[in-house]
């Protein structure tokens, strides 16, 4: 009876072995969904940091781009005011000359609509 006792201890512990293998590997497996997992967070964090970080840089681009826009406008709004202002006052200086030039733009806008 002693041999059929030591031939069944190895027996059993080879039984034990794929138990043991199987829960190691499912322990393993385990641990890598949740690494994966916490890199998917991390990915995920990353890149809500870049698209805020863009968004705030698009942002200072996009008022600094409207502030230089309107000072453009302002500058030519204060080009035209001087332009009217040599207008009106040359034709208080030369009303004649005014009206003549008047009527030679509208005969050369008449006469190029007719082409």
């Amino acid at each position: 009876m002693a041999d059929t006792t030591q031939a069944a201890a190895p027996a059993r512990r080879a039984a034990r072995r794929p138990a043991r293998t199987q829960e190691n590997l499912e322990a393993q497996v385990s641990r890598l969904q949740e690494d994966i997992k916490a890199i998917g967070a991390s990915l995920a964090k990353l890149s809500d940091q870049k698209v805020a970080q863009a968004r705030s840089t698009a942002k200072t681009q996009y008022r600094s781009l409207m502030k230089s826009g309107q000072s453009v406008v302002d500058d030519l709004g204060e080009q035209v005011e001087a332009y009217e202002g040599q207008l009106v006052e040359a034709i208080r200086e030369k009303p004649l000359t005014a009206v003549a030039g008047a009527i030679g733009i509208g005969f050369l806008i008449a006469v190029l609509s007719r082409r």
